[in-house]
């Protein structure tokens, strides 16, 4: 039998002193800890990328977009008719980072910006928005 093979021993001061085998047993659960949350984050990642936020939700199609991000009437002045197409997560992330979104004039962005800052949980895109927040 080896000496690292042998059981922990009490110390001077009464605590126990791990084997080397128990030790190296540690180390390998560390790294199938890391192994394993390592693709979750990537992952993550990647579903923040792909996410999609429809400017407006379907609860709000047909409508037009204010400055302020509110839904308001087809026609009203100074709003915005409704994105053709949603955003996914990583355009809006450069968008929050001064970026224009993809098809749009700078107030335009700016107030589909302010449309996806006031989304709430059970909107349409609020959990992409919540996602880019986070991981930040």
């Amino acid at each position: 039998m080896d000496a690292s093979d042998q059981p922990a021993e009490t110390g001077e001061t009464g605590e126990t002193i791990p084997t080397r085998r128990h030790m190296l047993a540690l180390g390998a659960v560390g790294v199938s800890a890391a192994l394993t949350i390592r693709p979750a984050f990537a992952q993550t990642a990647v579903s923040v990328m792909n996410c999609q936020i429809p400017v407006p939700g379907p609860t709000g199609a047909g409508k037009y977009i204010d400055t302020a991000g509110k839904l308001v009437p087809p026609g009203t002045k100074g709003a915005f008719p409704g994105s053709a197409r949603p955003f996914t997560g990583e355009e809006v992330k450069r968008a929050f980072r001064g970026q224009t979104l993809p098809g749009t004039t700078y107030n335009q962005s700016q107030a589909y910006l302010q449309y996806i800052r006031r989304l709430q949980a059970g909107q349409s895109g609020f959990t992409c928005f919540a996602s880019i927040t986070t991981s930040r």
